[in-house]
């Protein structure tokens, strides 16, 4: 699949970004509490690896706050709409939850961030 070229603007420039670039670019400020790896353990947050799909605290490996526990056990899954709420305000979604997220309030940079995270190959 082919992604999308967006326009991003910054000031008085705007220059197209594609789509995978985007979703990467906002991933980096996640990388140093969570990995992509399948593999990868011992972070300070829970491994995203195929995270959509997947019931909201899912990992294994992983000691979720309270907040996420009671999603786990409402058997809540992560899907692109559920995901996108989550980001745009992450303490409204889990009040008291133990990360510290920022809300991501642009829909397109939510929407690039999405994509990125489900699709394996943009990675």
């Amino acid at each position: 699949m082919r992604s999308a070229i967006l326009l991003v603007c910054v000031g008085l420039g705007c220059a197209p970004v594609d789509a995978d670039d985007l979703g990467r670019a906002l991933f980096a400020g996640c990388r140093a509490c969570h990995a992509l790896d399948p593999a990868a353990q011992g972070m300070a947050g829970p491994n995203l690896s195929g995270l959509l799909g997947r019931r909201i605290a899912g990992d294994q490996n992983f000691d979720y706050s309270p907040a996420f526990k009671q999603a786990r056990a409402r058997n809540q899954i992560w899907t692109r709409e559920r995901l996108d709420a989550f980001l745009a305000d992450p303490e409204a979604m889990f009040p008291g939850m133990w990360m510290t997220a920022r809300a991501i309030a642009d829909p397109v940079e939510r929407n690039a961030l999405v994509g990125f995270l489900a699709d394996p190959k943009a990675r």
